[in-house]
């Protein structure tokens, strides 16, 4: 991936969590990540000096990224470890065992114990996870214990066992950690109503875990405690931070595929979530222009067969925001309304928003990414409408500008295959031309840059952009003319209001559909070079006005002027000093020379 490549990609990154994904020429996954902001971190990739030997490797094969926003690091952490052990990338570290995830578990059986494990049992166990943080989870289950009382020994609780008093309550009772059902001093249904506790908190609904701690807490304070309240305090503050499960990564869900669509300008987008396995292992968005009065339904059935087919997906569930009419699809239609797969058709909604804000943010900045077949067309679509002999694979634009008769200068720049190239931008001081004169100024430049080019045998552009009108051009092809030029390249002049096209000779110009590709590229080019050739200018002229007045005073050299205004900041406060403040900067001498331009200036 060259840089060029690079900076166009980093500007479709987000800025928030998520995995990213790196891909060779041959499009195989070399490399996952996680990231707390993916931009940042990929862009480091390219940014930094690595030492190691298998990260230079890793940088000179990507050709391809994708990403995958989450909604926090866990996630990202959890999803990354995934993907690497599904895929096992040839730059990912090797991970083979599955230790990493630790689940709470609902045993199936009466009166269900609730412990902590890593080893997910087909027994009718209800799962509760995978978490991050496993000393969180002891926290929590610590508080669980004092808070809900619940059986923590392995003795078999059927009825008959109960009814025959096979069993006696034991330290836990005492303690006030179990109400006993071993001895029947519990009932189910009293049991049961401590797991529906239970199940919220561990799926997030911790509000009740909360407001008990911080009124321990308070208590603690009040009566002087603080070293206690301090503890509490400290485990307050895990359980606000506490995540109580993956969005993206959960076994128990199996493989589904997750859709969700959004309307803009009579464009529909739809975002695909492939899930196998319980883990998001595919995201991908795609924009469909309906051509009727096709409704959001109609729309998302058919790219939902499109994204099936294109991902060869099999998924026996369809998780959708809204009903449809699939009576004979191979596949389960589910609309959630709470739950993890509510959390994952909510995850393709922020993943769809993102795909839409970031295509208006590149189209106000003229940065649409195309594909190398896109580009192609477009350029094809110029060669059509100016009627070129050649593609224009190359393409140079001039500008020049002066501020009243003073450092004029001038601006090119270079677009190669639809795609700006900086390294060739070109700026050039004028040195020929005295006052105002644009013309002269233009055939200067072209002059300078061709005669150059065809000097060191370097490849000409198929296409040149003259900003201006007819005087600017007929400059241009006289430059053209001398060095030899004219029939090596079109060239053409841009009128700077009307954005009409001139031809060299010819009495009318051209006018292009403002909306067609080939004027949105002819624009892009245009806008650049006034960006580049204004910051040029600007410099210039802000270093011009103050350093030059005071260097063209016999005597007076460039320490002595940039010294006057580093100290006094402009020309116009240095006029105003007295005599004494003058010499007291630059000594005597040098004040009287001062003084007697800037009085004969007067004059």
């Amino acid at each position: 991936m060259t840089k060029e490549e690079f900076q166009n990609i980093l500007k479709t990154l987000p800025n928030q969590p998520g995995i990213y994904k790196y891909f060779d020429e041959g499009n195989k996954l070399i490399y996952v990540g996680k990231a707390k902001n993916i931009r940042k971190r990929v862009s480091s990739y390219f940014t930094k000096t690595f030492t190691g030997y298998k990260t230079h490797e890793l940088v000179k094969r990507i050709a391809h990224i994708e990403f995958t926003i989450v909604n926090s690091e866990q996630d990202a952490f959890l999803l990354e470890n995934s993907l690497i052990k599904e895929h096992q990338p040839k730059y990912n570290i090797n991970l083979k065992d599955d230790k990493s995830y630790p689940y709470i578990v609902i045993k199936n059986e009466p009166f269900p114990r609730i412990f902590l494990t890593r080893r997910i049992i087909p027994d009718g166990s209800e799962y509760i996870g995978p978490f991050t943080s496993v000393g969180k989870v002891r926290e929590l289950l610590r508080f669980i214990k004092e808070f809900i009382p619940l059986r923590t020994c392995k003795l078999n609780l059927t009825d008959q066992n109960i009814a025959r008093k096979k069993f006696k309550v034991c330290l836990e009772y005492y303690l006030g950690n179990c109400k006993g059902p071993c001895e029947g001093l519990q009932s189910r249904e009293d049991y049961e109503e401590g797991l529906k506790q239970v199940r919220q908190m561990l799926r997030g609904n911790l509000a009740p875990v909360i407001d008990r701690y911080k009124e321990e807490m308070k208590y603690y304070a009040d009566n002087l405690q603080f070293e206690k309240a301090a503890q509490i305090k400290t485990k307050l503050a895990d359980l606000e931070n506490y995540q109580a499960r993956s969005v993206v990564v959960s076994k128990l869900l199996g493989d589904m595929d997750v859709f969700s669509i959004l309307r803009d300008k009579g464009i529909a987008y739809v975002n695909y979530l492939m899930v196998q396995n319980g883990t998001v292992v595919q995201t991908q968005t795609i924009p469909l222009e309906p051509k009727l009065e096709e409704t959001d339904e109609d729309i998302l059935y058919l790219a939902i067969n499109e994204l099936r087919n294109k991902f060869k997906s099999s998924a026996p569930e369809v998780i959708v925001p809204m009903g449809l009419d699939v009576a004979e699809a191979p596949f389960k239609v589910t609309i959630p309304k709470g739950g993890e797969k509510k959390k994952l058709l909510d995850l393709s909604v922020k993943n769809v928003n993102y795909f839409l804000n970031e295509l208006k943010r590149k189209k106000t900045l003229h940065l649409e990414e195309k594909s190398s077949g896109e580009i192609r067309k477009v350029l094809e679509e110029v060669q059509h409408d100016l009627q070129l002999p050649q593609l224009p694979i190359q393409i140079e634009c001039f500008d020049n500008s002066n501020f009243q008769g003073s450092f004029p200068v001038a601006a090119m720049v270079y677009f190669k295959n639809g795609l700006p190239d900086k390294d060739e931008y070109r700026r050039f001081n004028i040195k020929t031309v005295e006052g105002i004169n644009d013309f002269a100024s233009m055939k200067e430049i072209v002059t300078r840059r061709y005669k150059r080019l065809l000097e060191e045998k370097k490849p000409l552009p198929q296409l040149i952009i003259i900003d201006g009108g007819k005087g600017q051009l007929n400059a241009a092809v006289e430059a053209l003319e001398e060095t030899g030029m004219m029939g090596k390249a079109t060239v053409v002049g841009l009128a700077k209001n009307e954005e009409e096209i001139f031809f060299p000779g010819d009495k009318e110009s051209i006018k292009l559909p403002w909306d067609s590709e080939s004027l949105k590229l002819i624009r892009r080019v245009r806008d650049e070079v006034h960006r580049f050739g204004i910051t040029f200018h600007r410099n210039q002229r802000s270093r011009g006005t103050f350093v030059n007045e005071l260097e063209g005073i016999r005597g007076i050299g460039k320490e002595t002027a940039t010294q006057l205004l580093k100290k006094f900041k402009s020309v116009k406060r240095i006029k105003e000093l007295s005599p004494d403040e003058l010499e007291s900067a630059v000594g005597h001498h040098k004040a009287g020379l001062i003084r007697e331009h800037f009085e004969n200036t007067v004059k």
